[in-house]
């Protein structure tokens, strides 16, 4: 003989299945919905405590590691950090691509934290260079194939040829030829383009130094590494951010 089935036991199978999948559905959607609030809080705090260091507004992007995760144990494996490249130090135009690896953060982000190591490539644009020199530089082009910038001064009447090298953690700036038609521009003028210059290649923040630097037809490339450094704790209202 076929024993069937009862009823009542193929309605409880199905009542089960069917709650296992709205229990399921709501988990999915609650960790979906705390991992965007998660990403949005820590976001803030993030770049708060980054826009503070850089000097500029920047845009955060994070790991694969789920965010929930990091507020809970205070960890990110990477942080990308973009900067829109309005000013970067006393440089003016610089566009930053950064990547910092293995950030504790303290207190959920409130109380600031630690970057284990970091890279960063800048571009500095010879507008940027222009406007950075201020009234004094009228023009800047740059040169891939020989490595130099020349900066129109005084309106164009006089030139200025400069080379920036990295030497030892550090940018120096070598002045190759400065001429007023055809004879040589005051020294005082020329150290002070050149101060300026070369202090706007110095200035980077969160522990980064440059170590190659390349001149293109279009203005300066930079490549900057870091090792461990501090991050300042949020200057933002923490009910809110953090």
């Amino acid at each position: 003989m076929t024993t069937k089935t009862p009823a009542t036991s193929k309605v409880s199978r199905r009542t089960l299945v069917i709650a296992l999948v709205v229990v399921a559905t709501l988990l999915a959607g609650a960790l979906i919905g705390g991992e965007a609030y998660a990403r949005h809080r820590m976001a803030g705090c993030i770049s708060d405590q980054f826009q503070q260091e850089m000097g500029s507004s920047i845009d955060v992007g994070f790991g694969a590691k789920p965010l929930l995760v990091t507020m809970i144990d205070g960890k990110l494996s990477s942080v990308t950090v973009d900067s829109e490249g309005d000013k970067f130090g006393p440089a003016v135009g610089m566009v930053v691509h950064a990547k910092f690896n293995d950030l504790e953060m303290k207190d959920g982000g409130r109380g600031g934290g630690t970057v284990g190591s970091s890279s960063a490539d800048v571009t500095w644009s010879n507008e940027g260079i222009q406007e950075t020199m201020g009234g004094l530089v009228t023009g800047v082009k740059s040169s891939a194939s020989t490595g130099m910038l020349t900066l129109d001064v005084l309106g164009g009447l006089a030139q200025l040829e400069v080379q920036p090298q990295v030497r030892d953690g550090a940018v120096t700036v070598q002045t190759k030829s400065a001429a007023l038609l055809g004879m040589g521009l005051p020294t005082d003028l020329v150290q002070g383009i050149v101060d300026l210059f070369g202090q706007s290649l110095q200035s980077y923040p969160m522990g980064l130094k440059p170590t190659q630097i390349k001149v293109t037809d279009s203005g300066i490339d930079v490549a900057l590494a870091g090792g461990r450094t501090e991050l300042p704790a949020s200057e933002q209202n923490t009910e809110v951010t953090c």
